[in-house]
């Protein structure tokens, strides 16, 4: 057992153990109805909601700014962002805060359930929907037993046009 540990040392090869290549990780969230799912390697920390400093002329679904430890980030209400109805703020709202792109971003859920690992063979295609959904923004559908997940790229919508305006608020 010694010397396999040390050859994998010496080769720069992980052990079989663990490599799972195949299985990616993902942070599953509610918003209404739906749950969705985020690579968890983008979160950097999860928070309550607490009041934000809003800025004049930003979009709707951008809350404002908090001071985290020294750092301003922007807010974005995902419940406004997809068009999803009036967003309530109570115990279970969480803060996603999300490191992409080398930027800090704080994302508002209804709540956060866990972490689910999932095979390439659990992440479907998202299906086309022609104009009445985007789907740029979706790696796929994750099913897991009865649950299925909307699986997010969370930073190529972060990256987006639309949400240009945080990189200049978090600059």
């Amino acid at each position: 057992m010694q010397t396999h540990d040390i050859a994998a040392e010496t080769t720069g090869a992980p052990p079989q153990r663990d490599a799972a290549p195949s299985t990616l990780e993902f942070l599953s969230f509610r918003l209404g109805d739906e749950e969705y799912g985020i690579d968890i390697q983008k979160v950097q920390e999860l928070r309550g909601y607490d009041a934000v400093t809003r800025i004049a002329n930003a979009s709707a679904f951008i809350k404002g700014v908090v001071n985290l430890r020294g750092i301003i980030i922007p807010i974005i209400d995902m419940r406004i962002k997809f068009d999803l109805g009036e967003p309530t703020y109570d115990a279970f709202t969480v803060v996603i805060v999300l490191n992409v792109g080398g930027r800090v971003v704080g994302m508002v859920v209804d709540s956060v359930s866990d972490v689910i690992t999932l095979s390439s063979e659990q992440i479907k295609p998202a299906p086309a929907m022609g104009a009445t959904l985007d789907t740029d923004y979706l790696i796929g559908l994750g099913a897991l037993d009865q649950r299925m997940l909307i699986l997010l790229d969370i930073e190529r919508l972060m990256a987006s046009d639309e949400m240009g305006l945080i990189e200049r608020l978090a600059a």
